[in-house]
């Protein structure tokens, strides 16, 4: 089994930037895909972007610019750099990861606030 443990949230102006970690423990061998999702309050989960095991990475259109995503297999970890924020980003982040074939396991999510 694999635990995910994020990190690096809270609240910033808009403009600003943060970074958030999601560090993986367990099975961590067979971890191909890791990403972020986010949940602003009413809304559905969304998509942010994926980090596969093969260097390729997605995104949400609406999110290519402004964030990055990045990975370490040395350290079981994949980061989310997110700038030029706006009060619309404000959400609850959940990292997750995934073997190639399975379901995610998900992180206990961190908020990220940004104020206008």
């Amino acid at each position: 089994q694999v635990q995910l443990v994020e990190s690096g949230g809270g609240l910033v102006q808009s403009g600003g930037s943060l970074n958030l970690s999601c560090a993986a423990s367990g099975t961590v061998a067979s971890i191909f895909f890791m990403g972020w999702y986010r949940q602003a309050p009413g809304n559905q989960r969304e998509f942010v972007a994926e980090s596969l095991g093969n260097g390729r990475t997605n995104y949400a259109d609406s999110l290519k610019g402004r964030f990055t995503i990045s990975r370490s297999d040395a350290k079981s970890t994949v980061y989310l750099r997110m700038n030029s924020l706006k009060p619309e980003d404000t959400a609850v982040y959940y990292c997750y990861a995934r073997a190639i074939f399975g379901a995610n396991t998900w992180g206990q999510g961190t908020q990220v606030t940004v104020s206008s």
